[in-house]
């Protein structure tokens, strides 16, 4: 069951990685064009919402952050709560693979940052840049490209991107935040608690659900942070076991509802709203800047050498365990798409470096995003794709080995011919010649 849900994802995420990525491409080439004024605008204009006295006034460039991309996290979440519970994840050594990767490789970034900005003079205010990954985009890549590799694959890859996504929010929270308002994150864990109660004495519709997840995401917005780490709260409560039998869990419920409506949706939204920038300013001689070189390397070196040693590490040590059926060039695929930080690398650098977004630091920032980011996607997407075409290639060579050549050979039994005429049969009262297998001698009465 854990496997066809898998599947099921997969299946529709392929469509959708190929859907992100060409509204990715939409995006900057509006944001190069005439109309990126009219674009960078649109994004920046606020939207109020009112429902009562509840008022929520957010760019639409941050509703679509905050809000839309919440539902996405929802399903991270729920994914990950499956796997965990009765899927690949359920053996906790498998668990504490991903989870020692992404610690891993959110360090290593940040080391080889320091280290280019140490040797090169230059500013160490950026080393959280290289941390983040991508996590949309990292896995639409490996939807397109993996067909056919283990679905642990992508759950090792999914749970690795949403503990780093969050480890990025707490730097960001400890780093560049200027406080959360602790009465307003008080009255969001309330909600939480209240449906996590109900939830587990009575059968709840999905109109309290949905009310319930919107008073947590409320409450989170005015607490000042990130409406994903509620939205991984709010999946943790969701019941994985069905109420009465025969009836699908609330869990597989949501995933069933909301999957199209976010792959499709939210995610070919959120790549038009935050993959589109200006590459005004943009020069080869910026990106030999220290900060610039500093970010590639972080992505591009630094990611998968800190995801491939803790792999490494963790199953030499028996810590932790590989994925499933995947091969060591499998994985090392997996560790290069963490370094796809694109849209939270650049949001990080806007915070690391304030300014106008034609600054020197800015676009240093957005050079060395792009390079490292660039590089890991190409290189992941190849080594993924080699590897897909092997085991394409394996498996058809097995099923011909397994397929009969005539149609005859499928009825008929094979029958090797005898290297010598077979001898006459001796008289019923001389007795055997030979009594064994292979004509061996048989013995002789004492």
């Amino acid at each position: 069951m854990a496997r066809k849900l898998t599947l099921a994802f997969l299946k529709t995420e392929t469509t959708s990685g190929s859907v992100l990525g060409l509204a990715a491409l939409a995006a900057l080439v509006v944001a190069n064009s005439p109309w990126s004024a009219d674009y960078f605008a649109m994004l920046k204009s606020y939207l109020p919402v009112s429902i009562g006295d509840f008022t929520v006034s957010l760019t639409i460039s941050d509703w679509i952050k905050e809000g839309l991309m919440a539902l996405f996290f929802l399903i991270v979440g729920l994914e990950i709560k499956h796997e965990i519970l009765k899927g690949e994840l359920s053996d906790p050594r498998k668990l504490a693979t991903p989870v020692i990767a992404a610690a891993a490789g959110m360090i290593a970034p940040a080391f080889v940052y320091l280290k280019v900005a140490e040797m090169m003079g230059g500013p160490v205010e950026g080393w959280s840049i290289p941390v983040a990954t991508d996590i949309a985009f990292a896995l639409a890549i490996f939807a397109v490209v993996a067909r056919g590799l283990p679905a642990s694959l992508r759950i090792f890859l999914l749970t690795l991107a949403i503990v780093d996504d969050l480890g990025a929010i707490l730097i960001i929270g400890a780093v560049f935040s200027t406080g959360v308002v602790i009465s307003q994150l008080l009255m969001a864990l309330a909600g939480l608690v209240l449906i996590a109660m109900l939830a587990r004495g009575f059968r709840l519709g999905p109109p309290l659900w949905t009310l319930g997840f919107a008073w947590v995401w409320y409450f989170t917005v005015q607490a000042e942070l990130s409406t994903s780490l509620a939205a991984v709260a709010f999946a943790a409560i969701v019941p994985i076991r069905p109420r009465e039998p025969g009836h699908k869990s609330p869990l597989k419920s949501a995933i069933a509802v909301l999957h199209p409506w976010v792959a499709f949706g939210v995610l070919p939204l959120f790549a038009f709203a935050k993959a589109g920038f200006s590459f005004a300013g943009l020069s080869l001689d910026r990106l030999l800047s220290p900060v610039a070189i500093g970010i590639a390397l972080g992505l591009f070196f630094g990611k998968q050498a800190g995801v491939m040693l803790a792999v490494f590490v963790t199953t030499l040590l028996r810590i932790g365990k590989k994925p499933t059926g995947a091969s060591w060039s499998e994985i090392y695929g997996v560790s290069l798409l963490c370094g796809v930080g694109f849209t939270m690398s650049l949001f990080i650098g806007a915070l690391a470096f304030p300014g106008a977004l034609d600054s020197p630091a800015q676009v240093d920032v957005k050079l060395g995003v792009l390079t490292g980011s660039l590089a890991s996607a190409l290189l992941g997407a190849w080594v993924l794709a080699r590897a897909s075409g092997r085991r394409t290639i394996a498996a058809r060579r097995a099923a011909l080995a397994e397929t009969p050549s005539a149609p005859g050979d499928a009825v008929l039994p094979a029958i090797s011919e005898p290297e010598a005429p077979l001898p006459e049969p001796e008289p019923a009262d001389s007795g055997p010649a030979s009594g064994g297998e292979g004509g061996e001698p048989a013995p002789q009465p004492a």
